[in-house]
Order: structure tokens, then C-alpha cells, then sequence
């Protein structure tokens, strides 16, 4: 009787494990970059466990499909990564090596952002020896933000769909994400009114979609090709453009060469603008968007 009345009570108590196992587990969501993982972790809550594949400190087009990001895609129930090619160098060999059948493309699992959204700038020919070519166009939509609202709305419909457990939780999130990123651009947009029509050269072509949000207007790149580093040839034409068409300020992203935009600054006197190209370690949107105009509000000032 003893024996029976202890079997039962540990029983009980599996089960009661089991339930509140399945009751607290969390999803585990890949990111490739720390746009994603920023817009991710502010839908999602704590009802996931994200992870960013590269830092703020990277280029994206470039990374290495380490064994370390192959245990992490393994073990993922949801992938969130921009598309359009930018991660064309790495991401498919993660994929194949994972063997993570859930977050393959056509998968709920599998998410693009490029896919939700417009693109800019589909080239018209395409020739991999004119440099980094994105076939469906540019890829950097993080950087518009009314597109990132698109891209949240239709992420969270892919939380859903992997997760339909959470789907209130996952409404509300969004809900609130969106009045106070709506709130975040009414401000941005009044304190740039003053950078429209600024005129600028930039490092590589990566900044299309804050152009056409804040009507910057771009002379020159000095990558010669897209993902290529600009020969001093092509560096002395961009000189003689300006000479003729100046410039207001260089921007320029963090994690990128600053030699070819300094040598330009000292022939003309330009200020060069470094801009964080994606949100820090944990750091939320709004407070990587209000850093991400600081630098440019304060060369306009």
C-alpha cells in the first residue's frame, strides 16, 4: 500500500513538472542581425529566448557559419533574418548543415523580413562582378521606419503561427510596439524637418531607406562597386564631382573602413558621420533610432 500511495505521489509530481515545463517554455528565435533581434525580443516578450547571429559591430554580408551559430539554428523554433540576399554568404549553409526541419524556406518557422515589405533599387542588370547585387533589391529596409511597422505586423502573425498558445500576449505586444513607435517617428520626423534635401556621399549604398525617409539626397559612393573598396581613381572623380556639386556631410556606418571617407574629409573639409548601423547588444529600436539620428542632427546644427 505504501509502495503504491509513493508511485502515485511521484507521478503526481512528473506530471505536474511536465506541466509547468510545457506551461513556462520558451521559444528560441535566431536572428541574423540585432535590428531583428531588437524588434523580436519587443513582440515576443518573455515568451522567447532571441539570439543575434552578428553584433551592431559587423558587416552582415560577411560571416562566417561557425559551428557555434550551426547549434544555435538547430535548436531554433522560429528564424527571423532580412533576405533579398544578404545573408546569401552564410545563412543557407546553416540552414543545411542544422538539419532543423521547422525553420526551412516555405516553413512557419522561416521568416524574411524583405519578403513583407517594398524594395528599392531592383537592379535592372544582374552581374555578380559588378559587386554585392541584391537581385530583389536593397535589403536594408531596418532603416525606414515605417517599413520595420510592416515587417512587426507580419512577424507577428509568424509568432502565431509557431506559437498560437501566445497569441493574445503576442496582439498586445504589437499593440503597443506600434503606439509607440507611431509616437517615436512623429517625433523623429520633426526634429529632421531640417536635414531635407541635405546633400551627402556615402561609403556604400546601404543607406537608400533613411535617404528617402529624411529626403537626403546622395551625390556620391565611394565604393566604386558595391562591396568593392573605391581605387584612388575612383576617389579622384568623386573629387572632382564635389568640386563642382558639393556636399554636406559623409556618412559613414560603424563597423566600416573610415580610411576612404577621411582621405575625402581632408580634400574637402566635409565632415564624416558615423552611424550605428543596427541596434547594440539588448538595445531596444527607439533607443537605437534616437542614436542613430543624433550624429546626423548634430552635424546639421
Amino acid at each position: 500500500m505504501f509502495d503504491q500511495l509513493k508511485k502515485r505521489h511521484w507521478l503526481t509530481v512528473l506530471l505536474l513538472t511536465l506541466c509547468s515545463s510545457t506551461a513556462y517554455a520558451q521559444l528560441n528565435i535566431f536572428a541574423c542581425e540585432p535590428e531583428w533581434a531588437a524588434l523580436t525580443r519587443s513582440l515576443a516578450g518573455d515568451g522567447a529566448k532571441v539570439y543575434s547571429a552578428t553584433t551592431d559591430q559587423q558587416d552582415p554580408h560577411h560571416i562566417q557559419a561557425r559551428p557555434s551559430l550551426i547549434a544555435k539554428v538547430r535548436r531554433a523554433d522560429l528564424l527571423v533574418c532580412t533576405g533579398a540576399e544578404l545573408e546569401v554568404g552564410w545563412l543557407p549553409l546553416l540552414l543545411r548543415k542544422s538539419g532543423n526541419a521547422k525553420i526551412q524556406a516555405g516553413q512557419a518557422g522561416y521568416f524574411m523580413a524583405t519578403d513583407h515589405v517594398s524594395l528599392l533599387e531592383k537592379p535592372a542588370v544582374l552581374d555578380r562582378s559588378l559587386g554585392d547585387i541584391h537581385a530583389a533589391g536593397n535589403p536594408h529596409v531596418h532603416l525606414d521606419p515605417y517599413r520595420m511597422q510592416q515587417v512587426a505586423v507580419a512577424l507577428v502573425s509568424s509568432l502565431v503561427k509557431v506559437d498560437p498558445s501566445k497569441e493574445k500576449d503576442y496582439q498586445e505586444n504589437l499593440r503597443i510596439f506600434t503606439l509607440e513607435w507611431r509616437n517615436a517617428i512623429s517625433q523623429w520626423e520633426k526634429q529632421a524637418e531640417g536635414l531635407r534635401g541635405k546633400r551627402i556621399v556615402v561609403n556604400h549604398n546601404n543607406w537608400v531607406y533613411l535617404e528617402r525617409w529624411l529626403g537626403l539626397e546622395r551625390l556620391a559612393v565611394l565604393e566604386s562597386r558595391p562591396g568593392i573598396a573605391p581605387s584612388s581613381s575612383h576617389l579622384g572623380e568623386i573629387l572632382t564631382q564635389l568640386s563642382a556639386n558639393p556636399a554636406d556631410m559623409i556618412l559613414l556606418a560603424g563597423y566600416q573602413n573610415d580610411k576612404p571617407a577621411l582621405w575625402l574629409s581632408k580634400k574637402t573639409g566635409l565632415r564624416v558621420v558615423s552611424l550605428p548601423f543596427s541596434p547594440s547588444n539588448e538595445e531596444n529600436l527607439i533607443h537605437w533610432f534616437n542614436r542613430l539620428l543624433q550624429p546626423l542632427l548634430s552635424a546639421d546644427s
